[in-house]
């Protein structure tokens, strides 16, 4: 073979390979918006193509149920989402998790006034209780499953409204509510601790959850398996690189602490439970939408 026709078959070689490569969609439900996806997440990407050899670009969703419909529809490749989120999006489109998000004290708790007579979760039957944003993990399907571990059915046997977590905080301070379900470590960090109008005793923990499930980077079905295991690899060999990146940004200081870590469906089958203890066996819609 002559030095002309090897330079062209090489040449040939690169142009397909440049041909067949694909740049891959990535979606955070909770951030709506291209600017803040680049503002946020922007770093994040960065990391994830120099550790992967891939290119990614970001896709704006609306909503929960926008982005599972994109994965339906293959337009989405990849989405970074909660554990709730999660178990209606695998239940609708067969995606499966990469990647988790260890969140530091990621975990629910009920909390009433120190001063109450509330003792126990029994105390709590017939009483007003303050839960979350409908469908939220943290701070309304964790702290229902927390009741009924006690032995309250937190749809039958309280009072049950939904608000943000600052007015939540509000309301049980000026006795309004008996009790409210909460994420603890955003509570403590934020509503309890920049609260400077009641003594640090004037609240108390009835009762705790356990470490939640991670939230995730999970891959739709028809990401191929080898796609699926480079990005793995890649985000676990780089971590350090990565977690750098996620927590850039003062949005995610959720994440400050993190790790990343490998994880599979059957994680999440808690929170599956906690789906049928608030009265949705299903897992086939986004709760609030």
């Amino acid at each position: 073979m002559t030095l002309k026709a090897t330079l062209l078959g090489a040449a040939l070689t690169l142009l397909a390979g440049a041909a067949s490569a694909e740049t891959w969609n990535i979606a955070v439900t909770d951030v709506e918006g291209l600017e803040r996806l680049q503002a946020e997440w922007g770093p994040f990407k960065a990391e994830l193509e120099k550790a992967t050899g891939e290119t990614f670009d970001f896709f704006p969703v609306s909503s929960r149920t926008a982005a599972a419909e994109s994965l339906r529809g293959e337009t989405v490749d990849f989405v970074i989402t909660g554990p709730a989120e999660y178990i209606v999006i695998n239940t609708l489109t067969k995606a499966t998790p990469l990647i988790g998000f260890g969140r530091p004290d990621y975990r629910c708790a009920i909390v009433v006034r120190a001063d109450s007579g509330i003792d126990s979760m029994e105390d709590l039957k017939g009483q007003k209780v303050a839960f979350g944003d409908i469908g939220s993990t943290s701070n309304m399907l964790c702290p229902m499953q927390l009741m009924a571990d006690y032995g309250v059915d937190p749809v039958s046997d309280v009072d049950k409204v939904h608000t943000a977590a600052n007015i939540a905080h509000e309301a049980l301070k000026a006795g309004d509510v008996a009790a409210i379900g909460i994420n603890e470590g955003s509570w403590i960090s934020g509503a309890r601790n920049k609260d400077t109008s009641v003594p640090y005793g004037f609240f108390k923990v009835l009762a705790r959850s356990g470490d939640l499930p991670n939230d995730m980077l999970l891959a739709g079905a028809h990401v191929p398996a080898e796609v699926q295991a480079l990005l793995r690899d890649g985000i676990i060999e780089n971590k350090a690189a990565i977690i750098k990146a996620i927590t850039a940004h003062e949005e995610n200081d959720k994440y400050v602490g993190m790790d990343l870590v490998t994880i599979e469906d059957a994680a999440y089958n808690r929170v599956r439970s906690m789906y049928t203890t608030a009265g949705y066996p299903q897992f086939d819609s986004f709760l609030g939408e």
